[in-house]
């Protein structure tokens, strides 16, 4: 009862969608399809060789072997003969399985249904093109007989490239009739129409493509269209396809968005539907990408069996791809080129994975400077049963290191220590967020994670790295800007979006400038190496595996981030040597400098470093305790010993970090001995047993258990001031002080001090100063504070305050050079000085003095003969830049008295 109420709804339906359905006559007068174009990002250049009209050359049925007709019918329609159209139990279930998915109808098409769909519908993923599909497959197999309906298809069906018909498909792809087909090449044009572009012969899925070929030769046998014999003959049979270089551009990723197109829009729509597709690919970046990979090929091969590489670029800040290689030659098939490593590929990224356990290590309050021990350690026993016991490339060991040298030396153990510190299930999580999709259970890695245990592609390890560039903030992998139909109607268009904080900003900042901090790589790969750019900043990474199967290098400016891989398609090791800075960098190296000439040079933003008080993540070398020495006696400092005299000194005490630091709260208090991190007692192994064998020794000794004894009262100096006396006026425009002062150790230096500003120093008995009041000093009291030091900094001050009177003078000078305000620089000197002053002038002072500290002048020159016209030269450079003033002081009647002057600014070298 319930069966006959669905098929009498389902007849229902199949009425209803059976208006202004094509006549079934129609599939012999259409409109041709027309190929979908795909661009680079300007839409000049076409990546994908389309061609206006479809490859299509008729054939009668007679002409196609009996194997190949049956390996269509096998794989696509078993019951092709028996039915009348369309499959009823395929069709219920196909509804069953859209209801349980909640997916759009797809599936359950015959021969006959695949035929309409292709030659008079579109391929809308809808239940009422489902319908319309259903009748006129019933009306074509009452109109047209059974191998009619079968020559139509075989001369009507795309199989992928442009190539329609089962005769231009077999002169595409073997260069042979389809009458010539063997039963292998057969069983592989039968394999295509289910998804032409996923099991392209030029594509990334060839493996699936052979699978397919094999399971349908098995059909073949067991329904007994082909011997056993020839079925295993058609197994093991060599299959070449035809050269397809010359009609597509960038191939591993021009198939790679084809394959994006024909999930989203479906197959018909890619090979039929004349779609326009602009890329991100930049053209020009994608040839230099080529001819760097091409101009070190043979060098790898040669030298190191290196018979592969691939290399992705990325934009940082919009996360558009803009040059992928996914091999170094799709069409060699001796490396399988068509296998596209940049996305398919799963390899072990070595030493590049390394910034982001320090990247965790970072934001968990561990810092650049922060001492690990880069000591041969136990850390466990591995799933094997063996003690894990990591050594360096080189297998030395250094001792305490920064986590900087740790990470830019690119060191085993250290980065094993801060992945046990930081937490694998916390990197791993954190990983994620910058894009990664091919980790599993941390568990599973344990601390080889760190060393590149893990499995990374390289399109995804690009994209964190360019998520790095971008300041942590991760913008999706784009690798299409817009798709257009035929009438030009707009299907998608790439919007800048925000993108998503991956980290915190400034622990990303830290981390590049660690990764671009070339002088603390240099010790390790010199200071001329492939992983700098000359003067423009680069962050950067290499990556090598244990045994040289992967070798790699990472890197990035803010605007491009690169990845560069280097290896073997069939994951055989390379020589001995082939590390990441060795057979990635240089192509590496190669890429990035042609793809930014011409371009500025961008500066990476400047971190905000906070460094906390536990003196082993501040990097006190390897924690040891702060102390405050006096620097003249070598002992504790004390309440006496001068500022200047106080150096804070770390005494080593020889303890791994585990020692200052609980794993769980780094920042927090130093755990207590019961209270230590499991792991302490081999770490802490590892760290005396390298102390004892390398006769290691603090180099301040030990901790001095006696205070300063040349800081002490007894040595402090004596002083009083002579003149002026307390409250005294003083007048004139050049003001002496003086002073005497005594000392056990003797007087150094007497200081002379004018409201807490510095105006002279005397060095020798009788201790004067001389104070010349500038323009801004007013009359009225000041403070004058005298300090006398002996050679340690002993010191001792006095104070006395005194009336400053300055009478106004109206003697006036009238200069004429320099100009007021005039520019000179140091090639400009000697400075000449013009000036005129009044009658019965006995002597004229000329001085220069900083504007900003008036103090610090300078005398000219002193001129005394009574000429009323002044002209001299200004010979020394001063050693600031600056606006300095140039003035003069007038003896006339035996009284000086200062007069105007005028200023100029000079730009010299600092400190010359």
């Amino acid at each position: 009862m319930a069966a006959g109420v669905g098929i009498l709804v389902l007849l229902i339906l199949v009425l209803w969608y059976s208006r202004d359905i094509p006549r079934p006559d129609k599939i012999i007068d259409r409109s041709i399809a027309q190929s979908t174009k795909i661009y680079d990002r300007t839409g000049e250049h076409l990546l994908f060789e389309a061609f206006d009209t479809q490859r299509r050359t008729i054939i009668p049925l007679e002409q196609i072997p009996e194997h190949v007709k049956w390996s269509t019918i096998l794989i696509e329609d078993k019951k092709f003969y028996e039915h009348g159209g369309f499959d009823m139990k395929g069709i219920i279930r196909a509804i069953v399985k859209d209801i349980l998915t909640l997916s759009k109808a797809e599936g359950a098409s015959t021969l006959t249904q695949q035929l309409v769909k292709n030659a008079l519908l579109t391929n809308e993923k809808a239940w009422s093109r489902k319908m319309q599909e259903l009748v006129i497959a019933y009306q074509i197999e009452r109109k047209f007989g059974k191998d009619q309906i079968l020559q139509m298809y075989f001369n009507e069906i795309p199989y992928g490239s442009n190539a329609y018909g089962i005769e231009s498909a077999s002169q595409f792809y073997f260069g042979s009739s389809a009458q010539d087909l063997t039963i292998a090449q057969g069983a592989i044009i039968a394999a295509l129409p289910r998804a032409t572009t996923y099991y392209s012969p030029y594509g990334s899925h060839v493996d699936a493509l052979m699978a397919r070929k094999d399971f349908i030769i098995s059909l073949l046998e067991e329904e007994g269209k082909i011997t056993p014999e020839q079925a295993q003959e058609a197994r093991e049979e060599k299959i070449e396809f035809t050269e397809k270089s010359n009609v597509i551009k960038a191939p591993h990723f021009v198939i790679w968005v084809r394959e994006q197109l024909a999930e989203k829009y479906g197959e018909r729509e890619v090979e039929q539907g004349g779609m326009r597709v602009i890329t991100t690919l930049d053209w020009d970046m994608q040839r230099k990408a080529e001819e760097a990979i091409e101009y070190f090929a043979e060098t790898n091969k040669e030298n190191y069996d290196a018979t592969n590489a691939s290399l992705v670029a990325i934009d940082p800040k919009t996360g558009q791809i803009l040059a992928m290689l996914g091999s170094k030659n799709y069409f060699d098939e001796e490396i399988d080129g068509n296998f596209n490593v940049a996305v398919q590929g799963k390899r072990q990224p070595g030493s590049s994975f390394k910034p982001f356990v320090y990247m965790v290590g970072l934001s968990r309050g561990y810092t650049d400077k922060t001492t690990l021990w880069d000591v041969v350690t136990e850390f466990g026993k591995k799933a094997d049963g063996e003690e894990y016991s990591p050594k360096n490339y080189d297998s030395k060991e250094r001792g305490p290191v920064s986590l900087r040298t740790a990470l830019q030396g690119s060191l085993n153990i250290p980065a094993v220590k801060m992945l046990y510190l930081a937490g694998p299930k916390n990197v791993i999580s954190e990983a994620k967020k910058f894009g990664y999709t091919t980790f599993g259970d941390p568990d599973i890695y344990g601390l080889s994670l760190v060393l590149g245990g893990a499995e990374v592609n390289l399109l995804e390890h690009t994209a964190a790295y360019a998520t790095l560039a971008n300041n942590g903030v991760r913008q999706n992998t784009a690798s299409i800007m817009k798709v257009e139909d035929a009438k030009g109607k707009i299907l998608e268009e790439w919007l800048q979006e925000d993108g998503e904080k991956a980290i915190d900003e400034n622990i990303v900042k830290i981390l590049t400038n660690i990764l671009s901090d070339n002088n603390a790589r240099a010790p390790f790969f010199g200071e001329n190496n492939y992983l700098t750019l000359g003067d423009r900043p680069v962050a950067s990474k290499t990556g090598t595996t244990n045994d040289y199967r992967d070798a790699w290098l990472m890197g990035y400016t803010p605007s491009l981030a690169t990845g560069v891989w280097v290896g073997n398609n069939d994951f055989s090791a390379m020589k001995r040597g082939a590390g990441g800075s060795t057979v990635a960098g240089p192509i590496w190296n190669r890429f990035m400098r042609n793809a930014l000439d011409g371009t500025s040079t961008e500066q990476f933003s400047k971190p905000e470093i906070e460094y906390p008080d536990k003196p082993i993540l501040r990097g006190d070398m390897e924690g040891g305790t702060p102390i405050k020495i006096d620097r003249a006696s070598g002992l504790l400092a004390t309440e006496m010993t001068p500022e200047s005299f106080i150096e804070e000194k770390i005494f080593r005490t020889g303890h791994n970090i585990l020692f200052y630091v609980d794993p769980e709260d780094p920042t927090g208090p130093v755990p207590s001995e019961s209270d230590r991190d499991g792991a302490y007692p081999k770490w802490e192994k590892a760290v005396q047993r390298w102390m004892e064998e390398n006769d290691w020794k603090a180099d301040e000794g030990e901790i001095p258990t006696e205070y300063d004894n040349v800081h002490v009262f007894e040595n402090k100096p004596s002083l009083s001031i002579i003149s002026p006396y307390e409250g005294e006026t003083l007048s004139g425009d050049i003001i002496t002080f003086k002073a005497e002062a005594f000392a056990l150790r003797g007087i150094s230096r007497v200081e002379f001090y004018v409201d807490e500003r510095m105006v002279s120093e005397g060095r020798s008995e009788p201790y004067t100063g001389r104070y010349i009041p500038n323009m801004q000093d007013k009359n009225g009291y000041k403070t004058l504070k005298a300090i006398a030091y002996d050679d340690i900094d002993n010191s001792e001050s006095a104070i006395v305050n005194f009336n400053l009177f300055i009478q106004k003078t109206n003697l006036t000078a009238t200069w004429s050079a320099p100009k007021n305000k005039e520019i000179f620089d140091e090639t400009e000197f000697p400075i000449q000085i013009k000036l005129e002053v009044p009658d019965r002038v006995s002597q004229v002072q000329l001085f220069a003095a900083p504007a900003s500290d008036p103090s610090q002048y300078t005398l000219i020159r002193t001129i005394a003969s009574g000429e009323k016209n002044i002209e001299t030269f200004w010979n020394t450079i001063p050693k600031k830049s600056g606006t300095y003033e140039i003035y003069a002081i007038l003896t006339k009647d035996g009284i000086p008295s200062r007069v105007n002057g005028i200023e100029v600014v000079l730009d010299v070298p600092e400190g010359e």
